[in-house]
């Protein structure tokens, strides 16, 4: 099988050297960076740059690019794909792609699924890449309700061989909904923690809890822009919720309330308990 990844960055490039690693498909890539392409080619990554020559020899194609720029590139190329190739993209949101893509590929021929591997660094970059970055780790896939049952099931063992610990099937609303609240909320968190003037002044005053805490501060301002105004509906529900919840905090410190403050600090450990 011929599998085509566009754009080599951290999921891109982990993709492709994933599939190197763990199949014997011919990897094709292309990156707007032309030393990245250059480098994986001579670490023989790639079998080959993709490109509009090559890209009708694809039989599975990795759209590892942000939202708006996925849509753009299937909108420019989904003529050229063979009939019956297989599309995922890997963005963080899906109902802004697969909104464009899903007819496009009913249109085209061609079958668009939807996916999110939920994995990553803090790093970003084809530097920062790595073959077993998805080992253990889940892979999202939301199919239409057109989507063949065998595309599906060849899909799944596709990236089941790349080393993802499980598959999870879903429909791009609730992907939304939960990727609100588990990856974009705990970034968004993150990144206003650490503005305090105090974190300035944290060695030798931190431990692990701050370590935790401020790990995902450090992101690609770019892409996560656009994947939060790209679901900024079921974001910002999350952040006003949380406001919330952490305003009662306030509130029962400022009133001296001890059985307020207990009840909360309860409340919050034995919700932590259901997670697990």
């Amino acid at each position: 099988m011929v599998v085509g990844v566009v754009g080599l960055g951290l999921i891109g490039g982990s993709m492709a050297q994933a599939v190197r690693a763990n199949t014997s498909h011919t990897v094709l890539g292309m990156d707007q960076n032309a030393q990245v392409e250059a480098e994986a080619l001579q670490s023989k990554v790639l079998d080959g740059i993709l490109n509009e020559e090559t890209l009708p020899n694809c039989d599975f194609l990795l759209l590892a690019l942000y939202p708006q720029v996925a849509v753009a590139y299937m909108e420019t190329h989904a003529a050229s794909l063979k009939k019956g190739a297989c599309v995922v993209d890997l963005c963080g949101v899906k109902r802004v792609v697969s909104d464009a893509l899903v007819p496009l590929s009913l249109t085209h021929g061609f079958h668009f699924i939807g996916g999110h591997p939920m994995a990553g660094r803090e790093k970003s970059g084809y530097a920062a890449a790595n073959p077993d970055l998805f080992q253990g780790a889940s892979m999202i896939l939301t199919p239409h309700d057109k989507t063949p049952a065998d595309v599906l099931t060849r899909t799944e063992a596709f990236f089941q061989a790349l080393g993802f610990g499980g598959i999870r099937i879903t429909d791009e609303e609730t992907h939304d909904r939960m990727i609100a609240y588990t990856s974009q909320l705990a970034h968004v968190l993150s990144n206003a923690y650490i503005k305090s003037p105090q974190a300035l002044r944290h060695k030798g005053f931190s431990a692990g809890s701050f370590q935790d805490l401020t790990r995902v501060a450090t992101l690609n301002a770019d892409m996560w822009t656009q994947l939060f105004l790209d679901n900024r509906d079921f974001l910002t529900e999350e952040i006003d919720a949380l406001c919330e919840r952490l305003a009662a905090y306030s509130e029962a410190l400022k009133a001296q309330d001890k059985k307020a403050l207990h009840a909360l600090l309860q409340e919050g450990s034995d919700w932590k308990a259901k997670t697990l």
